[in-house]
Formats: structure tokens, sequence, C-alpha cells
């Protein structure tokens, strides 16, 4: 064998063997971004469901158990994906489970403080979503998505929400 096809093997064999790191690496990006979408996405639709338990509790003063369990389990992915800026708008909605506890658990807190905690615990839940809604999902996907929540918080305000609620790409005003 001369050094000239040693050469050419070595640097053949190199460029193969990166090229096939190359690849590795953006394969294994693209699927810790779809597992981590995945979890956006669960945890947008926990937070919806607890949208209508606070809106429920708002409005009637019946209170259930919000929900943590997505977020809980999903929280090493949502952190890897989110930006710390992002991040910190679903924290500050689960945060907020707190004060909707104390709401529920103290029978002497007089009604306006109540809607107040209320009022900001549905505030945070809705910019968590808003901003999930915007990243998890295509603006497609974005566009179909309707929940409960929304659509009674825009009949209680007479239809001005500040998010229509979209039906199979039929828009609702």
């Amino acid at each position: 064998m001369e050094v000239s096809q040693f050469i050419a093997l070595a640097v053949g064999a190199f460029l193969g063997a990166f090229g096939w790191l190359l690849v590795g690496l953006y394969l294994n990006r693209r699927a810790n971004e779809r597992t981590a979408r995945a979890a956006a996405r669960a945890v947008y639709f926990e937070l919806a469901m607890n949208e209508i338990d606070i809106d429920v509790a708002a409005t009637h003063g019946v209170y259930s158990p919000l929900r943590r369990s997505s977020f809980d389990r999903l929280l090493p992915e949502l952190t890897a994906w989110l930006a710390p800026e992002d991040m910190e708008a679903v924290m500050r909605a689960y945060m907020s489970h707190s004060g909707y506890e104390q709401v529920q658990r103290d029978e002497k807190l007089p009604p306006p403080v109540k809607q107040a905690v209320l009022g900001r615990v549905q505030a945070e839940h809705a910019a968590a979503s808003d901003m999930l809604r915007r990243r998890a999902f295509t603006p497609q996907e974005a566009a179909r998505l309707s929940t409960l929540a929304r659509s009674q918080s825009a009949s209680a305000t007479g239809g001005a929400s500040k998010t229509p609620a979209v039906s199979r790409g039929s828009v609702d005003a």
C-alpha cells in the first residue's frame, strides 16, 4: 500500500465518520425538539383545563383541584426547550395555584379579594397558554385550537375576547 492511498483512505474514513456524527447530532436534536414540543403541548392542554376550573370558580364559586401532573413530569423537557422568560410565564401560572388553593380554603376572605386573586390566577394561566400556543403549535394548528375557557370569557365580555374562538377553521366571532 502506498502512502498516497493510505492518506486517501484516512481522509475518507475521517470525513465519513465526521459526516455520520453530524447526521446523528442533527437527528438527535430533531428528536429532542419533537419531545419538547410534545411536552409543551401536554402542558398547554393541562393549563387549558385549569383555566376552565378557574373560570368556574370565579363565576360560580365551585372549586375543583387544579392539575399539575403533566407539568411536574415534563419539566425537564420544557426547561431545555423554552427560553427563560417563556419558562417563567409557565412557572408563574403553576405558582399561582397556591393563591387558588388559599381562596378555596379560606372562607373568611372577602369576595372582592377572592375575585382579585382568581383574576390574577386566570391571567397567569392565560399568559402561559398564549405563549405555549405560539411556541408549541404551528400557526395553522393554533388557529384551530379553541378552549371552553376562552369561549366563556368571550361571552362574559360580550364577545370582546383577545383570542377569538376558532373551531375547525371557521371563526366564531
